[in-house]
């Protein structure tokens, strides 16, 4: 694996706690030196990175005390390793290119890389380490706003989107945005989302019914998490404003039904604001978060089928008026369900890994009732 270790700076002995995970994660620290990172690791890395947001810049974090006060979990295999404080460079430009670097050679070499931010800018950084796959991804963001801004105006935490829209090549296959609050929300930017086939689940359809966003966490490469979308009666700190939002137990559940999934080979959290004083509730949330993701990395079972699918039930619907067989399958493994989307034969390469769409069981007694399911339809689209 190519070199990482000059990106970082060693994480402070007086973070370390050594007790529960403090004594099993391997932390880059001026004594330990940089760890070993083997394949199938989870490797932790924080960037102080805020020059493109509102807010200040944070010198201090407190997330890897409480992190290490937590016990580990039954069953966990995978090695966990903390990189320590990416360096922040000259420029915002440096860092993120640090941080795609950085990404890039992690998932290359089958490490999940946990990015702790830094404002959620950052995600165009982790999504630009993808590019040199050069294979089309999937972002999901849990956010309460599209954050999709201009591409004539400069790259803010809560305007990226339409930058990364417009790189070429542009590996983007789909986006979808989990926890959105319509208040704020402009109509047009909710008319392109729509326009370029995107998902996104709102905060109330969550509420109602958590089965409404897990297929759009299993079919996601990428997941970025803001903060700011945690209601902060949860975070009892005046720097969170968001008087709706998820609940802390809710954000750990989707954190670790990310973790379960097969596909999802990064994780950021971003917008992590420091408490202070002395409080830690924020960084106690955050440590939970880490955790439930890491617990459902270690839970996988490896039921992603894009290879062979011969255990798998096997489900065709015919839909009136329809000219193509709508097939479903589900898993023997999970008892999770997954769609498949015709597309090109010449375009088998560029698509092999997007034409299986994970769905639930709602979507196959839709399609019994001669409905066509939006996922498979929006899939469609973009294949063809």
């Amino acid at each position: 694996m190519e070199d990482i270790s000059l990106y970082f700076a060693p994480v402070s002995e007086e973070r370390i706690i050594k007790r529960g995970l403090g004594k099993d994660i391997e932390t880059h620290t001026e004594l330990n030196g940089f760890p070993e990172i083997s394949k199938q690791t989870i490797a932790i890395f924080y960037v102080p990175e805020f020059r493109n947001s509102s807010y200040e810049r944070v010198k201090h974090e407190k997330f890897r005390e409480q992190l290490h006060a937590l016990n580990y979990g039954k069953d966990w295999d995978k090695k966990i390793v903390d990189l320590g404080d990416v360096l922040p460079g000259e420029t915002i430009s440096d860092t993120y290119f640090a941080v795609s670097k950085i990404i890039s050679i992690l998932v290359k070499n089958d490490v999940i890389p946990l990015v702790i931010g830094g404002s959620q800018d950052l995600t165009m950084a982790m999504y630009k380490g993808y590019e040199t796959l050069e294979q089309y991804v999937n972002l999901c963001a849990i956010d309460t706003k599209l954050d999709i801004g201009s591409p004539d105006n400069e790259i803010h935490s809560d305007a990226f989107i339409s930058h990364l829209l417009m790189q070429r090549p542009c590996y983007l296959f789909n986006h979808a945005n989990i926890g959105l609050q319509i208040p704020y929300t402009e109509k047009d930017e909710i008319d392109l989302f729509e326009k370029l086939y995107f998902d996104y689940c709102r905060l109330g359809e969550f509420n109602a019914d958590f089965k409404r966003a897990e297929p759009l966490l299993r079919n996601s490469d990428i997941l970025s998490i803001d903060f700011t979308s945690i209601r902060y009666s949860e975070l009892s700190d005046n720097q969170y404003t968001n008087p709706n939002g998820f609940y802390a137990d809710q954000i750990c559940q989707i954190a670790r039904y990310a973790g379960v999934s097969d596909k999802l080979s990064s994780l950021g959290i971003f917008n992590y604001l420091p408490e202070n004083g002395d409080a830690k509730n924020i960084s106690d949330i955050l440590a939970q978060i880490i955790w439930y993701f890491i617990d459902g990395v270690n839970a996988r079972i490896g039921d992603y089928p894009i290879g062979n699918r011969k255990n798998y039930m096997k489900f065709i619907v015919h839909i009136d008026d329809f000219k193509d067989e709508i097939i479903f399958y589900k898993s023997d493994k999970s008892a999770r369900w997954w769609m498949e989307v015709p597309y090109p034969a010449e375009e088998k390469r560029k698509y092999e890994r997007h034409f299986l769409v994970p769905c639930n069981q709602e979507d196959y007694e839709r399609a019994m009732q001669n409905e066509i399911p939006d996922l498979w339809w929006k899939t469609y689209q973009k294949l063809v």
